[in-house]
């Protein structure tokens, strides 16, 4: 599990997870919805099982969707593109970079017309000319510095940022994730390569994408709705959900991506979703939620209670679909680690992590056995 940033102290907060109404809709009284692409649209070139559908009855359902990335190597039009093709109906204005929440965060500080270093994909200079800023490759005359990803760059455009920097440069980091999904494996990510600079210059960057708040903030301003009436979705804990929790929006995780049962059973508070569901099918489907029954978590006919004795466990009073299963057992992990009875890394250590990997087992068998 990468362990990104916590939001920021100074960010706005909220609880993300309390509990629902029992089989009330998911969707029920949310207006627009802020969704993640790597993990929970797509994986590589191929579509995440169930995604488009869901999406697309999201959008026919009155509600509107735009589609929110730390990715900044691609611009908002190949992004749809590729989505397009895949069946989701959008249209480029409804995909949000965080190479655009870096070109405004720019020109924030800036002010129109500035020249600009760009350090990445073409996301990061196409943003830059949307925001009025000229792009240019040199650090010398750059009062600013973009830094996004792309696959091209190397040690001339690095050495080109720390010149900037060094000089006293405005540096925007479109985002600092260590790690990049690829087909072939983890490669490294956008947060690799600001380390670099960081290092040559000794300076931190002014981050906008996930898990700090301007990407959601901007995502929020497409939308035009306000934060109680927006739901973001994710498959990452420490920028996805992290990052909605401080912009004081309701989220949901999805297991179709990085992180999976135990990665939510050890997470802090900041990173935990308001809601969890294997995918996107969720969105249309009356949302079950647990609620607390005496010493126990119940979800449906489900229902959980954490042993924190020397050994601490999980005990199952009452099986359930895994789905339901995994809520109640969350909650009831949640409450132990907060109330001081188990420590949140011993959720993940011998019995207690094999009891996540065998939740984990059955959500994939109901998943299939419903396809």
């Amino acid at each position: 599990m990468s362990a990104g940033p916590a939001p920021s102290a100074a960010a706005p907060t909220r609880d993300n997870a309390r509990v629902t109404e029992p089989e009330t809709s998911l969707l029920h009284g949310y207006q627009g919805v802020v969704c993640d692409l790597d993990g929970v649209v797509y994986r590589g070139h191929e579509p995440v099982p169930h995604a488009v559908e869901a999406l697309r009855a999201a959008v026919r359902s009155g509600r509107r969707v735009v589609y929110a990335t730390n990715n900044a190597s691609r611009t908002p039009a190949q992004v749809a593109a590729q989505l397009s093709r895949m069946g989701v109906s959008l249209a480029e204005r409804d995909v949000v970079t965080s190479a655009q929440a870096g070109a405004a965060r720019v020109r924030e500080r800036v002010g129109d017309g500035a020249r600009v270093l760009a350090v990445g994909g073409e996301g990061v200079r196409a943003a830059l000319r949307e925001e009025g800023l000229v792009a240019t490759s040199e650090a010398a005359g750059a009062v600013a510095v973009l830094q996004g990803f792309g696959a091209d760059v190397g040690w001339r455009e690095l050495a080109e940022a720390a010149y900037a920097v060094q000089a006293g440069a405005v540096w925007v980091a479109t985002n600092i994730d260590a790690t990049l999904p690829t087909d072939r494996g983890t490669a490294p990510g956008n947060g690799t390569l600001v380390a670099a600079v960081r290092s040559a210059t000794g300076v931190d960057p002014d981050v906008v994408g996930k898990p700090w708040t301007p990407l959601y903030e901007l995502s929020a301003r497409r939308l035009d709705t306000d934060a109680s009436q927006t739901l973001a979705i994710g498959d990452r804990l420490d920028t996805d959900i992290a990052g909605a929790n401080a912009a004081g929006v309701d989220a949901l995780v999805v297991l179709t991506g990085v992180h999976g049962p135990a990665d939510l059973a050890a997470a802090p508070a900041e990173w935990r979703p308001r809601y969890v569901a294997t995918d996107l099918r969720c969105l249309g489907a009356g949302y079950v939620a647990p609620q607390k029954v005496e010493d126990a978590w119940a979800c449906g006919a489900a229902m959980v209670r954490v042993d924190a004795g020397d050994a601490p466990s999980i005990q199952v009073v009452c099986d359930g679909p895994a789905e339901h299963l995994l809520r109640a057992a969350l909650e009831a992990a949640w409450e132990a680690v907060d109330r001081g009875a188990v420590a949140a890394e011993s959720l993940g250590e011998a019995g207690m992590g094999r009891w996540w990997s065998r939740v984990a087992e059955r959500l994939a068998g109901d998943a299939e056995s419903t396809d």
